[in-house]
Order: structure tokens, then C-alpha cells, then sequence
């Protein structure tokens, strides 16, 4: 069950803070959120949590998140696992795609494996299949799959994208980055052999350099979309017949700073890119946005930026939160969801506008515009300070359904430690 943390009023609306994770995980992260949209109430969460023979842990809620339990994934070889991602398909089973690996970082080791698995729930997230593979090296971490995400279509159509390494975290010049592709057009009961999207290489360091944050989005009309950073910046890439072709990579925009961004009092950080498609009938419908996190102003900023012509042309990035520009207070990892009913674009990142130190609170931006004004709804949590001590993961959830919205994120709840909460949203 969930233990509920703040209520509170935000505008018209009202906000729920429930914490999701039980109060003996261990130092669970990396956090993405679903809404089921043939069920609002039915909400699935997937994190990091390395807890027994699993590293991976499923949240499920069917009282629109106010009350939550926690389900192991399924493990079958015992590999440590991460990048969880989790979606909903147009007839409300849940798929959870995540990395699965043995041996990395070991220069020799007893063994060694890696790979992309996709689980599919057909009941809410109460149960899971057995992990499919997109793509498994057995006896090698070379080349290493990293940081993959999934978009569901029609007709039983599933897209992942993520990253692959010649040799992870290697500064040799020879070893690269790109970006892959994959889709089933069964649901996810199995994947086409994976083919490489990218027409340039990225460095293998894990950093600027690299190719990463790839995250993929469905069209009104199949297309799917990919974005990603690199060291040309924000690239983009289009497949026009469902995922078998995609074009040339074309850089819509610069990405100053890079994405590994540094901000104080956490190991790590990201400001990788976020795809979305409104496919509302509203004015907006078609529309498609692209989320990120940049240092143009001299701070962390959160941006999003739209193309309404299936992205052919961008307009200019619009600056998410209100606070001083270049007032010096970092804004950071940054996640995405428009709604497919309303046509609203709903932002969630971390926020320390305001605070001091490292000391950090949670945001939720929203537009009802075609993403041309936002405003911004405090997460009612008390800020809570970070620490290089504990991973604090690369991403932040979100996800929005007929106006209600779920943000889900990851906060320290003590010294070193660490739990996952959600904040639940409804709209007029």
C-alpha cells in the first residue's frame, strides 16, 4: 500500500502525493510511468530497485494512484538489469522494456552477457511473461545496448530505439556509439533483427560525445519519430513505413552544454531529449515535440520545442518555467508526456529554483497551447537535499490520460537514502 505524503490544491486542480515504493526498497531509481488509457485508474511504475535476485520492480496502482504494490520482474539468469521503460498499447496491456547484463566493467570476467528484454502484462502489471529478447549477446559485452525505450503503435506494432556501444566506456577513438532500432508487429511476443538508424558515429566514453537519449514516438499516421543528442547536438530521423526505413539524420537544433550535464550534489545527470506526438483531435493534432535540458542561458533550463509539419521544421525552444533566467538555479532531467485525448504537453523535472545548495524540489510544467505557454504546478514534497553518495538514476515519469497526470520520480527521504513517490494530477 501507499503511504500518502502531502495533499495539496494546485490552481483548479487537485495534486496527490502517495510514496509508491515499499519502506524496505533498496535505493530504488530510474523511475517511468504508464496510465492504462482503456482504464485510467490502472497505473503502472517500473524502477531500478536492487533488491534480491532482481534489480528491476514494477508499482502498480488500479485506484489512480492512491494506493500502490510492488511486483519483482522476472529474472530468469539472475543479470543485473536497468533503463526501465514502460508503456500501455491501444488495448491496455502494459509492455516493460530494460537493459539485462553480466560482466561489464570487468576485464576479464567468468561471464558475461547483455541485452534488450521486453516483458507485456495483460492484466494491469499484477503479472508478467517471460523477458523477450530484442536483441541478447550471450559470452560478451561487446557490443553493449544501452539505454533503450519502446513506443507502442496500431495494430499490435512495437518500436525500441536506444544506443549501441562498440565498447562501452571506451576513449579510444576507434570505438563508437549509435543508434538502433527494433519493432514487433506481434504485440511484443518478438522482435525484427535490429538495424542501425544513425548515419554518424558518436564517441564511446558514455558522455557528450556519445549518441544517447533516443526515445521513440508514433505519428497520426505510423510515422515513427527519433530524436537524440549527440555532438552535432539534437538529431533527428523519420521512418515513413512503420519502422522498416528510416531517412537521413538531419541536426534540428543545438544542444549547448551537451547532455551529461553537471549539477551539484548528484554523481551524474542528463539532459537528453524526449519525443512526443499529439494524437488529440484537437487543434494541435500531428504535432510533434521534442523535451530537453540545455545550459544556453548559463543554468539548467528545461525546453521544448514543436514541429507541425511532421517534423520538416521546428520552431524556436520554449523556456518551460518562469523563474529569472540565468538566476543560476539548476533545472534537470526532464521527461515528457502529451495527452492523447486533450492534447496538452505535460513536463516533470527537478527543480531548484528557489532552494539552496543542493537542496531540490519537483515540477510539473503543462500547456494547453501547441506548447507555446506553459504553466507550472509545485510538486508538494519538501525539498530534499542530494548526495554523490547514492545513485540517483538518469530519469524522471510521466504520463497523462484525458487530463489526469502522473508524474513519478525518484527523491532522498534521508541520509543515502532513497524512495519513489508519485504525484497524481487531474485537469479540467
Amino acid at each position: 500500500m501507499g503511504l500518502a505524503l502531502a495533499p495539496a490544491i494546485a490552481a483548479s486542480q487537485a495534486q496527490r502525493v502517495v510514496r509508491i515504493s515499499p519502506p524496505d526498497a533498496s535505493s530504488p531509481s530510474e523511475v517511468s510511468v504508464a496510465i492504462n488509457p482503456k482504464s485510467p485508474d490502472n497505473v503502472v511504475a517500473v524502477s531500478l530497485q536492487p533488491t534480491g535476485p532482481t534489480t528491476n520492480f514494477a508499482y502498480i496502482s488500479f485506484d489512480a494512484g492512491r494506493s500502490w504494490e510492488s511486483v519483482a520482474g522476472p529474472n530468469p539468469e539472475s543479470r543485473t538489469q536497468g533503463d526501465d521503460a514502460v508503456v500501455f498499447d491501444e488495448h491496455g496491456g502494459a509492455l516493460w522494456s530494460y537493459i539485462s547484463f553480466t560482466g561489464l566493467r570487468e576485464e576479464r570476467p567468468t561471464g558475461a552477457s547483455n541485452g534488450i528484454f521486453v516483458n507485456r502484462s495483460t492484466d494491469g502489471g499484477r503479472s508478467w511473461s517471460e523477458p523477450v529478447p530484442v536483441i541478447d549477446h550471450h559470452n560478451t559485452v561487446r557490443p553493449f545496448e544501452d539505454k533503450p525505450f519502446l513506443a507502442a503503435g496500431a495494430a499490435g506494432r512495437v518500436y525500441v530505439a536506444w544506443t549501441r556501444f562498440s565498447t562501452y566506456g571506451s576513449s579510444d577513438p576507434a570505438e563508437t556509439s549509435h543508434i538502433f532500432f527494433s519493432l514487433s508487429e506481434d504485440g511484443g511476443r518478438s522482435f525484427a533483427m535490429p538495424f542501425r538508424v544513425s548515419d554518424s558515429a558518436g564517441d564511446a566514453v558514455d558522455s557528450d560525445g556519445t549518441l544517447e537519449g533516443v526515445v521513440p514516438a508514433v505519428g497520426i499516421d505510423g510515422e515513427v519519430y527519433l530524436v537524440w543528442s549527440g555532438p552535432e547536438g539534437l538529431v533527428f530521423d523519420v521512418s515513413t513505413d512503420g519502422g522498416w526505413t528510416f531517412g537521413p539524420d538531419r541536426v534540428v537544433a543545438p544542444h549547448p552544454g551537451g547532455w551529461d550535464v553537471d549539477v551539484d550534489g548528484l554523481s551524474r545527470a542528463n539532459g537528453m531529449p524526449v519525443t512526443g506526438v499529439d494524437r488529440s483531435d484537437g487543434l494541435n493534432r500531428g504535432s510533434l515535440y521534442v523535451n530537453w535540458v540545455d545550459d544556453r542561458n548559463g543554468d539548467l533550463d528545461v525546453f521544448v520545442m514543436r514541429s507541425s509539419d511532421k517534423g520538416k521544421s521546428f520552431g524556436e525552444p520554449v523556456r518551460v518555467h518562469d523563474d529569472p533566467v540565468g538566476n543560476g538555479a539548476a533545472q534537470f532531467l526532464t521527461w515528457m508526456a502529451v495527452d492523447a485525448v486533450d492534447g496538452s504537453i505535460n513536463v516533470v523535472f527537478y527543480d531548484r529554483a528557489g532552494l539552496d545548495g543542493t537542496n531540490t524540489g519537483v515540477t510539473l510544467a503543462r500547456s494547453t497551447d501547441g506548447g507555446a505557454h506553459f504553466d507550472t504546478f509545485p510538486i508538494s514534497i519538501d525539498p530534499f537535499e542530494t548526495t554523490t553518495a547514492s545513485f540517483f538514476g538518469d530519469y524522471i515519469g510521466i504520463d497523462a490520460v484525458a487530463g489526469r497526470v502522473i508524474c513519478a520520480f525518484t527523491h532522498f527521504t534521508g541520509s543515502n537514502r532513497l524512495a519513489l513517490s508519485a504525484a497524481s494530477f487531474r485537469f479540467n
